[in-house]
């Protein structure tokens, strides 16, 4: 699931999925992501954040300050992303993204 990079990292990956028709709406909200989304991002310590696409299936990987944590749920800013976003993908019954992490197998710099 997490992966020590340097003594100053994390590296953390996960899947996601988009519901059928979704794969615009979610490029969209990405595509203008809010200023505040941005900005609790960069507080969380989080920083080198991808997320790519296959079909329905999304692909999250980013980088984490060790002595950071990204913000969650308990932030009412992140509750109204995934709000705006849990029709476009599947979530959980408190509305956050369904996530799977993944375990790294091999990484070269």
């Amino acid at each position: 699931m997490t992966e020590q990079l340097e003594p100053r990292a994390w590296r953390i990956a996960f899947r996601m999925r988009l519901n059928p028709g979704g794969e615009e709406p979610y490029k969209k909200a990405h595509d203008e992501l809010w200023p505040e989304m941005r900005e609790l991002i960069a507080l969380g310590g989080v920083r080198n954040y991808s997320i790519f696409r296959e079909g329905l299936d999304l692909f999250a990987v980013m980088e984490v300050d060790e002595n950071s944590a990204p913000v969650g749920g308990e932030n009412p800013v992140v509750r109204r992303w995934w709000a705006s976003l849990e029709r476009y993908m599947e979530s959980e019954p408190d509305g956050s993204p369904r996530m799977s992490p993944m375990e790294e197998v091999f990484h070269v710099d």
